[in-house]
């Protein structure tokens, strides 16, 4: 744990991996969609709260429920993934704290402070998503996080409950290289962070 990475690992999970744009017609394996996910659990969210939740869109059917709610720039690439998962967030994930938090108490606490809850939830949520990029390019697949839809549609279309709210949708894939575009500059560190 106390030594660095690879620069290959590196380069695969940040510096050469790429937002994908396009994908290639090639399959992602049910079985690698639960590897992705029991990676990406294992990383930290406060009180190990876990408020993300994953729907994996596999078939045209499912896609054709929700390419008339993607921004226009983003159907192309929806409908060539192989995989378009949406990123949710479970506004009632405290219902799974006895199984998941050591301490007693933790369900009740939470269920009974809304505004803590919801905050939990929306952060975690967010982070949960972002380590399943990452686990993701660790198994070897390419990424295409999106924010151009109709939420609202989202969520009535495949949440109509109320119980879950889209993060993000989240293509996954093997890229399409030819359809990347050129890679944005960064802030520097200096731009970016303050050292106290």
């Amino acid at each position: 744990m106390a030594h660095p990475i690879d620069s290959k690992s590196l380069d695969q999970l940040f510096l050469a991996a790429r937002t994908a744009n396009g994908f290639l017609d090639r399959p992602v394996a049910p079985q690698l969609l639960q590897q992705v996910y029991e990676l990406a659990r294992m990383a930290p969210t406060a009180m190990n709260s876990q408020p993300t939740r994953y729907v994996f869109l596999t078939t045209s059917e499912a896609k054709s429920r929700l390419l008339p709610l993607m921004a226009a720039g983003n159907v192309d690439k929806t409908r060539s993934a192989p995989v378009t998962v949406l990123v949710a967030t479970d506004s009632k994930f405290y219902e799974h704290m006895p199984q998941i938090w050591h301490g007693a108490g933790a369900k009740e606490m939470l269920e009974g402070n809304p505004a803590l809850a919801g905050k939990m939830a929306g952060l975690n949520g967010a982070l949960g998503g972002a380590y399943f990029i990452l686990a993701a390019r660790a198994l070897g697949l390419d990424c295409g996080p999106m924010a151009g839809f109709d939420a609202a549609k989202v969520n009535a279309e495949f949440f109509p409950d109320g119980r879950y709210s889209v993060n993000f949708v989240l293509n996954l894939g093997y890229a399409d290289h030819s359809k990347e575009f050129a890679r944005n500059g960064r802030l520097s560190f200096e731009q970016a962070c303050t050292v106290l």
